[in-house]
């Protein structure tokens, strides 16, 4: 005699699965997080076999209900529902059945033409077209953050780097709109994502199609997608919107990671250019003096978390024949991980902005003693008639002196800038405010283009 089947999937099977298989195969302890997106798409689904007359409407309108039954029953604890239900495999099939025990035979009709190789695809577009959503908002409060940072700091001024080397004076404001530039192409490139991700494979079946006339433009139209899949065999395999969407992801936490480290070196003794808010710091189990910077330390740490899953699913999906295979079970739980800390890090981030303290003195006394002038002085001797590899080796030379003599270039009066050359003819002024402005170019760091900028972002 025929052991009891289990599962809605098993009527072939002489046994019911193993207990490890089970375990080993079941998803919906992570998966249960779409259970809105997936009763969605079984709500439009049933509709649009109603109305192809596939099922009818009576039979439509009690699946209806019994799935806003579970749609209500879950959301009051998503987790506990799931973990009783591990035997059904997966949130698809657990649903299924419960719809079963709710309304009976009538929930054994509302599977006719799809696959959950479709459902799947279809919650997984749903799900992260709201979630894109989501981070599109704290990613907005971020750059708000950043143009508010900018126009209260602009007056700032700071060295700006290259290779963590003092390079030429920049305004405060100019750098921290630097990175609202870069969180502003982030936002773009999700604005493109979701073109590519809200596209509608329901009804592509498990890879073939369906045999029934179904109507696709109904559910496209009732789930709010752009348009409908255009290769059933793609629809139910492709999982480049997934990728895509952890590149955006990822690009974000980089962004964060970089931005993290500037603050990290910047709260330093030896920089001392900020002081991180006693409530977005920590202190020392043993060195009661150390104040430390551990949320950007651990934003940094978590790129390389999310910077993972995508790297992950790119080895998971490159040698994967079409269409479905069981592989693709795992671009969701390592997807969602990542999706909710970029969320988390990017509004922690804006908080930690929102609450530094910068040391305007110190800024500005690290560009004012320093040779980061030297650029503007040889640009003067290019302006005078000199070939700028002529201004820029006299400068070199200057630079040498003024080392020497223990001075710095704001320092060196006209009579020795005159030793090296008879090009200068007054006085300049080195002044860190001076070769800030002197840079009025569109992007420049000139105080008056960085206003532009922040008025420009701003609309």
């Amino acid at each position: 005699m025929a052991a009891k089947k289990q599962n809605l999937w098993s009527s072939r099977f002489e046994t019911e699965p193993a207990k490890i298989l089970q375990e080993f195969n079941a998803s919906i302890g992570f998966d249960i997080v779409m259970f809105e997106q997936d009763i969605a798409g079984s709500i439009a689904h049933s509709k649009m076999l109603a109305k192809q007359g596939i099922i009818s409407k009576a039979e439509s309108k009690s699946i209806i209900e019994g799935l806003n039954s579970i749609k209500a029953e879950i959301a009051m604890d998503p987790q506990e529902w799931a973990a009783e239900r591990i035997a059904d495999e997966d949130l698809h099939m657990a649903i299924e059945a419960r719809l079963t025990t709710l309304i009976g035979d009538d929930a054994k009709k509302l599977h006719t033409a799809r696959s959950r190789n479709d459902q799947v695809a279809t919650d997984l577009r749903l799900y992260l077209r709201i979630q894109l959503a989501q981070l599109q908002e704290v990613l907005k409060q971020l750059r708000s953050s950043l143009i508010k940072r900018a126009k209260t700091d602009i007056d700032v001024i700071m060295p700006g780097y290259t290779h963590l080397q003092q390079a030429q004076a920049i305004s405060l404001g100019h750098f921290w709109m630097a990175y609202q530039e870069k969180f502003s192409r982030d936002s773009a490139r999700l604005e493109d994502a979701l073109k590519r991700i809200n596209v509608n494979p329901l009804g592509s079946g498990a890879l073939a199609g369906s045999t029934f006339d179904i109507d696709r433009n109904l559910t496209t139209k009732e789930l709010g997608f752009d348009s409908a899949s255009t290769n059933s065999l793609d629809a139910v395999s492709d999982r480049d919107f997934v990728l895509e969407y952890e590149f955006c992801l990822s690009t974000i936490m980089l962004h964060l990671s970089q931005l993290a480290e500037e603050m990290i070196v910047w709260n330093s003794q030896e920089f001392n250019y900020i002081e991180i808010s006693d409530g977005f710091a920590t202190g020392s189990s043993m060195m009661p003096q150390k104040k430390n910077p551990d949320i950007p330390e651990l934003l940094r740490g978590k790129a390389g978390r999310v910077i993972g899953v995508l790297n992950a699913l790119m080895i998971t999906v490159k040698g994967l024949p079409l269409s479905y295979n069981k592989d693709l079970q795992e671009d969701k739980e390592q997807l969602f991980m990542a999706n909710e800390t970029t969320i988390k890090c990017v509004a922690i981030a804006t908080e930690f902005i929102n609450n530094i303290k910068v040391n305007k003195e110190a800024m500005y006394q690290a560009v004012a003693n320093s040779y980061s002038a030297a650029t503007d002085i040889a640009e003067y001797l290019v302006k005078q008639g000199l070939a700028f590899r002529d201004a820029y080796s006299i400068v070199g030379q200057i630079v040498k002196y003024a080392i020497e003599q223990k001075k710095y270039l704001k320092d060196l009066s006209l009579g020795e800038l005159q030793k090296f050359s008879d090009k200068f003819t007054k006085e300049l002024d080195l002044s860190p405010e001076a070769c800030v402005d002197a840079r009025d170019v569109f992007g420049g760091t000139a105080r008056k283009r960085v206003r532009e900028a922040i008025k420009n972002a701003q609309n």
